[in-house]
């Protein structure tokens, strides 16, 4: 299999690096390469590995030594460190020193493990990291939270520029300039694998499948069946039927909202909305306690991401949750074609999606942005893409996410009153311009702006 750059793995790196490390709980969506990502670190990085999967046979065995130190323990035994000695009884010849690490996967399948975490940093001087999707583990009242010995790490489907460099095009990017100065072939070259990548989305499987020579509707076939997956796993852990058909229905009225809707929502009006094309086309019998959980599932579990609203562009008039984005602009562009929409409406929406993603990734503590997470405004009886603020420079962003020659009558208007400093302003067909305190950008060079 092609062996996919990840920036995450820099991440993991600096956390290596750093004196005293906490265990690292690595999270992340299913399907995002987690386990893959974590052993090849593992396995570059440290002279010996220990890796648990507590999905399968390891994981059965390393429970069973678990319960028995355990059963041990509540009969008189002492041991000077027990959790020292669960790990020799799994592994004879581990060795606890700063070249081992132990790698325990899935440990959302066990309450007792992830509990112990604590003791494990406190105890040992190999180093930890824990992964999973988490399913389960935000339902289960018997796992509780760790903070202050865990550092972590979330790992989300490739960006663009992984794209792009899993393509062999990373050397293109590395070229472009957002204002227009570039070279003629790079804008479209990049314009061309944007195309794609908006379509197919990130996901590792999804990536490697097109880059083996398959086509945007094989690649769909193998988002489908990510989709599949990861549904079935969903499904032991509703407690009732009803609460499993809103989850399942969910992914596609998701998607009606997001077309239907351009203006966000009133608060706790978001999960009426879905409730109202929930119940109408699937059941009578779903309600809104129903839905909000599912809703919680596919944002605990990494499937959407969430956008706030600012009132008339005062940052004290903030709403949180009033916008729902798909965390994979492939799972968008998926499901906006599953309910019929229109082409050109497909593309506003996932570029909008896109932009979405960028501003999640560089809200994330220490980020670039303010706010809780990337947000839209209204001004007057208009609305903004986003608004947002660099704690950097402590300057205000309008952004607007284009396609054509459409105007910007309501961002221009906003930065016209002083509500904000700048207009960036994302678009298609463009190779990008400055004129005063308007930044034109190609879309898909968003990174590559500097707030």
């Amino acid at each position: 299999m092609k062996d996919l750059k990840r920036e995450a793995y820099q991440e993991l790196l600096a956390w290596k690096q750093r004196p005293d490390h906490k265990t690292l709980e690595v999270s992340g969506a299913r399907q995002v390469g987690k386990t893959y990502l974590v052993n090849k670190f593992a396995d570059e990085q440290y002279e010996h590995k220990i890796y648990v999967n507590l999905l399968e046979l390891s994981g059965e065995v390393f429970l069973e030594h678990y319960h028995e130190i355990r059963d041990e323990m509540k009969k008189g035994r002492q041991f000077q460190n027990p959790l020292k000695e669960l790990l020799l009884r799994y592994m004879p010849e581990f060795t606890d020193g700063k070249n081992t690490v132990v790698i325990i996967d899935e440990i959302q399948e066990s309450a007792e493990i992830y509990n112990r975490i604590r003791e494990f940093t406190r105890n040992l001087e190999s180093d930890f990291i824990v992964t999973g999707s988490y399913l389960g583990r935000i339902l289960n009242k018997d796992f509780r939270y760790s903070a202050g010995d865990m550092a972590s790490l979330e790992i989300q489907t490739l960006s663009f520029e992984e794209f792009l460099e899993a393509a062999g095009k990373g050397k293109a990017f590395k070229k472009l300039d957002i204002f227009g100065s570039g070279e003629e072939a790079v804008y479209q070259e990049l314009t061309d694998w944007y195309g794609v990548y908006s379509q197919i989305g990130g996901y590792p499987k999804v990536v490697l499948r097109y880059l083996a020579g398959g086509t945007v509707k094989k690649c769909r076939e193998e988002l489908q069946e990510i989709i599949r997956l990861f549904t079935n796993e969903s499904r032991r852990y509703f407690e009732d039927i009803l609460d499993y058909e809103a989850y399942g229905n969910l992914f596609c009225s998701i998607a009606r909202v997001l077309v239907k809707e351009k203006k966000g929502f009133d608060k706790d009006s978001f999960s009426e909305e879905l409730q109202q094309i929930v119940t109408k086309e699937y059941s009578s019998n779903l309600g809104k306690a129903s839905v909000n959980r599912a809703m919680d599932w596919l944002y605990s579990s990494g499937i959407i991401g969430f956008a706030g609203k600012i009132l008339n562009c005062s940052i004290l008039e903030f709403r949180a949750k009033a916008r729902c984005y798909f965390m994979d602009v492939g799972l968008a562009s998926f499901f906006l074609k599953q309910i019929g929409c229109e082409d050109s409406d497909i593309s506003g929406i996932v570029n909008e999606n896109f932009v979405y993603l960028n501003l999640k990734r560089r809200s994330r503590y220490p980020g670039e942005l303010a706010f809780e997470m990337p947000a839209f405004a209204t001004w007057g009886k208009g609305e903004l893409d986003f608004y947002t603020k660099s704690l950097d420079s402590g300057k205000t962003y309008v952004i607007e996410v284009k396609a054509g020659k459409n105007s910007a009558k309501t961002a221009m208007e906003a930065l016209e009153h002083g509500k904000a400093d700048y207009l960036v302003m994302a678009k298609g067909n463009t190779h990008g311009g400055v004129a005063g305190r308007v930044y034109t950008i190609p879309i898909y060079g968003i990174s590559k702006f500097k707030f």
